[in-house]
């Protein structure tokens, strides 16, 4: 005979639910006092090597995601990714990392192109595509890619703390940013959903 389901805690969806429920219960909606400011915070995750992982399934203000993250010494956003609005994982990417890409930046935008960095400032840099002799040699992995996002939420940009995006399925995707001359060119890691949480428990 199946046990009743917990029902949901007012306020909070079943994304939300399902994500804490991977987790021990010992670990769920954990409370600090913030003696500063007179609040309390919780944790809907607080693992036991001390990081908090917040489920996030929608838009916050800045001020709020300054607060918590300067509150958690060591904190993980996941998101809710299927929320996202003209959002589109699109191309698998080299690693930005590598060495030999040190001398461009990626170009913001869906195709897939570099620009040197020593003509970025002579207004006459043209877009290299990874077919160019200066770049084919260069390997793609299966693990980074490039991603579209039309109607973003810029206030995760803002974030110093990790975000995993969660599309639904076996693989999350963390959203990180490269630095660049120019403008960061954000980017995501595919991770397994498994490892993701095997890692905190």
């Amino acid at each position: 005979m199946l046990g009743k389901k917990k029902p949901l805690i007012r306020g909070e969806s079943a994304w939300h639910k399902g994500w804490k429920d991977l987790f021990p219960e010992s670990y769920r909606e954990v409370s600090f006092p913030d003696k500063l400011l007179g609040d309390l915070h919780r944790a809907d995750i607080f693992t036991s090597c001390g990081t908090t992982l917040e489920f996030q399934n929608s838009p916050i203000c800045l001020d709020e995601l300054r607060s918590r993250e300067a509150f958690y010494p060591k904190l993980v956003w996941v998101l809710n990714g299927k929320k996202f609005k003209g959002f589109k994982i699109l191309k698998h990417l080299p690693d930005v990392d590598d060495p030999r890409l040190d001398p461009y930046d990626f170009c913001l935008g869906e195709h897939l192109s570099v620009y040197r960095r020593a003509e970025l400032h002579s207004g006459a840099a043209r877009p290299l595509n990874f077919y160019h002799p200066e770049l084919r040699n260069i390997p793609f992995t299966s693990y980074y890619y490039s991603f579209c996002w039309k109607q973003p939420h810029r206030v995760w940009y803002e974030a110093t703390c990790p975000i995993i995006v969660d599309l639904g399925g076996h693989f999350l995707y963390q959203l990180k940013q490269r630095p660049q001359l120019g403008e960061s060119y954000p980017y995501l890691h595919m991770i397994t959903k498994k490892a993701f949480v095997s890692q905190y428990l």
